[in-house]
């Protein structure tokens, strides 16, 4: 990893917190581990869950009141369902209790040079969304950097929220000259996720200098244990 400026002292534990969605997308994760997830989500406060769209209803029970939000994934992780099925999944999530989506693009259609079709696939997630935020997932390690900075336009062009590095089912996941190249090639209204690989606290220091504002983490105790530890917080 590259040498960082940013050291725990230079973050609060809530801006850190801030900074996480705990992963619970493993297709193996029984209902007590979809529990103990939310719990470890709520104990430590960090922004949000991320589980799998059948969890939605018990994860949003479980979290009610907590003040952590309840997020999904939408064609997940091969983002090549028909964009009406996209719409169809996007809809019962948020009837569901989702308030977050995150959807994969059309890889293949992307790769293919379709552009018309990939930000229309995204702009139709957009449009049923209301309120809640879409982050669109680029799985990064089939592309080039150029394919990244169009697939960078498009998402913005089609009103997403953020954009997003990886599944977590791809050979490899976040880099840090992805996430500068992701956070240089959309505006300021668009925000960049890490996900895939960020199971330290100074890899998830070394993402958000990159230009990260969110990560998807399943090493999420460990990391805020040791800020904690750094900085002799509680």
């Amino acid at each position: 990893m590259e040498p960082i400026s940013l050291t725990a002292a230079d973050v609060t534990y809530a801006q850190l917190a801030g900074t996480i969605d705990h992963s619970l997308l493993k297709p193996m994760l029984t209902i007590d581990d979809i529990l103990a997830g939310c719990k470890l989500a709520a104990d430590y406060q960090v922004v949000s869950v991320c589980c799998r769209p059948a969890d939605v209803p018990l994860a949003a029970a479980e979290l009610e009141g907590t003040g952590v939000a309840v997020g999904t994934v939408i064609s997940f992780p091969h983002g090549d369902s028909a964009t009406s099925i996209k719409v169809a999944e996007a809809e019962q999530a948020l009837a569901d209790g989702a308030v977050e989506l995150d959807m994969v693009l059309n890889i293949g259609r992307l790769l293919s040079g379709r552009y018309d079709e990939v930000q229309q696939d995204i702009a139709a997630v957009v449009a049923v969304s209301g309120d809640a935020l879409v982050k669109v997932i680029f799985e990064n390690a089939y592309l080039t950097d150029k394919q990244k900075i169009t697939a960078c336009q498009l998402s913005e062009a089609a009103g997403a929220d953020y954009v997003k590095t990886s599944t977590g089912y791809a050979p490899t996941g976040a880099t840090i000259e992805d996430l500068r190249l992701m956070r240089a090639n959309v505006g300021p209204n668009v925000k960049v996720k890490a996900a895939h690989g960020v199971r330290t606290l100074d890899a998830l220091l070394a993402v958000i200098e990159a230009g990260a504002e969110r990560c998807g983490a399943t090493a999420t105790a460990a990391m805020l244990d040791d800020y904690r530890a750094r900085t002799g917080s509680n």
